[in-house]
């Protein structure tokens, strides 16, 4: 009886986490089953987490992991020109995402969810409606089971797979991401209160490159690019910190990650007997910045909610189960497909597009379009004012926004 559960997640990240959190609160016996060797590391984001995120959550910062306030975005074109979008007022965090999850599997464990490192899911195999979970713990072969496994267990899922879902995205769909946490930056050179966004196809390819202030003169600099580039998201990264030796020409790299990043190719059924997909595994990230801590947590949660409704009505059926991916939908997947629309039309433009928008819109146009202030009919009418000397740019913005 010990082995029996009544819902078991792989994969201790913060989507994973979260749910076993939610589920145990709701009395559900959780196994919680995670291949590291430690709750956290590696991170593999550049940890920032909006102030929307911690009300819709009901998450209060704690200065153990809410380590850097920031108070807006920097967004710097080719040309070097820059666009600030500033608030008086926090608008959110930059995280030190390694304690936060530990954070996390404390409040889960609390609750009465089970937490097993170093567990490495070897096979899960259906018998008679219940799952059976082969784990190699510690070189020891260890059997749970239960009626219900949330795959959280990131980009390409293995227990999906194992469970006849394949998760995998086309490579268009995905992005690659290479990043340092580096320290002794000069901070005359960036905005220590922002995050700093840099664009162009010269400097980022159908993507951007950022620097995310996380302590006094210590930040996370990263970026993401296409994977289907030829050369790699590193020799970008290391070409711009080359070329900017105001900002890093003292610096130091005391951290380095890299890893996959979903921006697009929903996943559109979420779900099959006895299995639900949530986090990374489930392509729940933002198609324009790639971020997905707050969007993650948000689907575990969700995934929770129908796992509670299966476990009172004895139904693992993927039919029964489909409820989550119409949840998830109506809730968050269909507003990230319309934020789809934003990337694509993001790849479609030259540096001198972007130079040209940064010279023509002014900070009060950045915020109206940003804060969601104008409707898709405002926001061309805005630009076509801003764009007339650019049909080809008003044709690009008309047709995606």
């Amino acid at each position: 009886m010990d082995n029996q559960y009544d819902l078991i997640i792989v994969g201790a990240g913060p989507s994973g986490l979260w749910a076993a959190e939610k589920a145990a609160s709701a009395k559900l016996k959780v196994l919680v089953l995670d291949r590291k060797q430690e709750i956290g590391p590696p991170k593999r984001c550049a940890e920032g987490l909006g102030l929307g995120w911690f009300k819709r959550l009901g998450l209060k910062p704690n200065k153990e992991w809410a380590v850097q306030p920031i108070y807006g975005a920097t967004l710097i074109a080719p040309s070097g020109k820059s666009i600030q979008m500033r608030t008086k007022k926090v608008a959110g965090y930059v995280l030190e995402r390694k304690v936060f999850e530990k954070h996390l599997a404390i409040a889960a464990a609390k609750k009465g969810a089970k937490i097993i490192v170093k567990a490495n899911v070897e096979n899960c195999e259906r018998k008679n409606g219940i799952v059976e979970v082969t784990v190699n713990e510690y070189t020891e072969i260890k059997k749970y089971t239960a009626p219900l496994i949330m795959a959280a267990d990131g980009v390409d899922s293995r227990v999906a797979r194992m469970l006849g879902k394949n998760t995998a995205n086309k490579p268009y769909d995905m992005d690659s991401g290479f990043q340092y946490e580096m320290t002794n930056l000069n901070t005359k050179h960036y905005e220590e209160k922002d995050l700093n966004m840099y664009f162009g196809t010269e400097i980022s390819p159908r993507g951007y490159l950022w620097i995310f202030p996380k302590r006094k003169a210590t930040a996370n600099v990263g970026i993401g690019i296409s994977a289907m580039q030829e050369k790699t998201a590193k020799h970008y990264l290391d070409k711009f910190i080359e070329a900017n030796p105001k900002i890093f020409e003292n610096a130091s790299i005391i951290e380095v990650n890299a890893g996959a990043i979903p921006v697009g190719g929903f996943l559109e059924d979420l779900t099959s007997d006895n299995l639900l997909v949530v986090g990374d595994a489930g392509h729940m990230t933002d198609p324009i910045h790639g971020g997905g801590i707050g969007i993650a947590m948000e689907g575990g949660a969700i995934a929770v909610e129908t796992a509670i409704k299966a476990h009172k009505a004895k139904n693992y059926s993927h039919e029964f189960l489909q409820q989550f991916t119409k949840e998830w939908f109506e809730r968050r997947g269909n507003q990230l497909k319309k934020r789809l629309k934003a990337r694509l039309l993001l790849e479609k433009l030259s540096d001198a597009d972007f130079n040209y928008l940064a010279e023509s819109l002014t900070v009060e146009d950045c915020l109206k379009i940003a804060g969601g202030e104008m409707n898709g009919k405002e926001k061309i009418m805005l630009f076509g004012k801003k764009l007339m000397q650019r049909p080809g740019l008003i044709a690009i913005l008309s047709k995606y926004l």
